[in-house]
């Protein structure tokens, strides 16, 4: 039997790990949009190779993280009114149907851990915690409401774009920080109570009118 001869299967690990790095620095504040990320630095600084770093590069600009290209240095993605029409546009779309699939799907552990993170923000706003802390508990939020709707296509969805919305919440965040903290809480205790014991409309129209209400405050600002 002839055998179709393969070339050798890549080991990602170290440029996953790049990726996860860089991804990690980006979210926390430490290269903002239009930042440049020079292949070299980042090298040293992880010390891992060139290579690893330029794979870990390529997935951040899947995710929509970087931009690159021949010619051109690698910067992490500046923030565009049209950049924020789409993926908030798309994004509203996204959290409307976990809401409310999660409304019928959502266990009592599920609802909990929802309570809990509201939690966490309210104390996070009472200590001054910065902005990338408030934000991070703020996607973990919406992270558990699609885990708990159970479908992993519209989970799939919503991964395809949650780099982007961090990075567009974190130019939000920056640009408005008062605005953004005065209404963190509120806005997430609403969504986890309509979760519980709440009307699915209401639901449904909460959950959209929240990403709607961070463009407008986003556009408003850039």
């Amino acid at each position: 039997m002839e055998v179709t001869p393969l070339r050798k299967a890549a080991r990602r690990g170290l440029a996953e790990e790049a990726a996860d790095r860089v991804r990690e620095a980006i979210f926390a504040g430490h290269f903002r949009p239009g930042a440049p990320l020079r292949e070299v630095e980042l090298a040293a600084s992880l010390e891992v190779s060139r290579g690893s770093v330029r794979e870990g590069i390529a997935q951040l600009a899947r995710e929509g993280l970087v931009r690159c290209g021949w010619h051109r240095p690698t910067t992490v993605t500046e923030v565009t009114a049209v950049d924020v029409e789409e993926v908030y546009s798309v994004r509203a779309a996204l959290d409307r149907l976990a809401a409310v699939t999660a409304r019928t799907t959502a266990s009592a552990d599920d609802l909990d851990a929802l309570d809990g993170l509201v939690a966490e923000l309210a104390a996070a706003v009472r200590t001054n915690a910065e902005g990338p802390r408030l934000l991070a508990l703020d996607i973990a939020f919406h992270d558990r409401i699609y885990a708990a709707a159970g479908n992993g296509r519209l989970t799939e969805a919503w991964e395809a774009v949650r780099s982007q919305v961090f990075l567009f919440q974190l130019q939000r965040v920056s640009l408005g920080h008062e605005h953004y903290r005065s209404r963190v809480v509120a806005e997430h205790r609403e969504l986890a109570e309509l979760l519980r014991a709440g009307d699915r409309d209401r639901l449904a129209r909460v959950a959209e009118a929240h990403v709607h209400s961070a463009r407008e405050s986003l556009l408003g600002e850039l």
